[in-house]
């Protein structure tokens, strides 16, 4: 009787370990953001920069941001922002937007890039954390 308790507890210890290192760290996309910061703003009070502030991406449509001028490849890509596209397109955005005004090397690294990913989507449209 001791042992399929025994056994289950390791089984949910081990799960929960696995979903724990698979988990966004918000503390580290901040940190993440800190190569952004140049281009880039977000949060209450966040206004366009050399790129346009990121309020509000999750579900935002490409070249949308009020006040911002984008290139025609950025406003007619019909990308709607989601994890899976921003995951595709931090890697390399020249590759996924071509002729994009981003200049940018791009996050190659899939933890960091879902660490900020975590943090941008905390911030709802108004810059306020959800």
């Amino acid at each position: 009787m001791k042992t399929p308790i025994l056994g289950t507890l390791v089984v949910v210890t081990s799960l929960m370990a696995v979903s724990g290192a698979l988990a966004q760290d918000v503390t580290a996309g901040k940190s993440s953001f800190n190569k952004c910061m140049a281009c880039h703003a977000i949060g209450e009070g966040a206004k366009n920069k050399v790129g346009p502030e990121l309020n509000g991406l999750d579900g935002r449509k490409s070249g949308t941001t009020a006040g911002y001028s984008y290139s025609e490849a950025n406003k007619n890509s019909g990308i709607t922002w989601s994890k899976d596209v921003f995951l595709e397109y931090i890697k390399e955005p020249k590759a996924k937007i071509p002729g994009t005004k981003m200049v940018f090397a791009g996050i190659k690294n899939e933890k960091e890039a879902g660490d900020l990913w975590a943090f941008l989507t905390q911030y709802d449209k108004d810059g306020k954390t959800k």
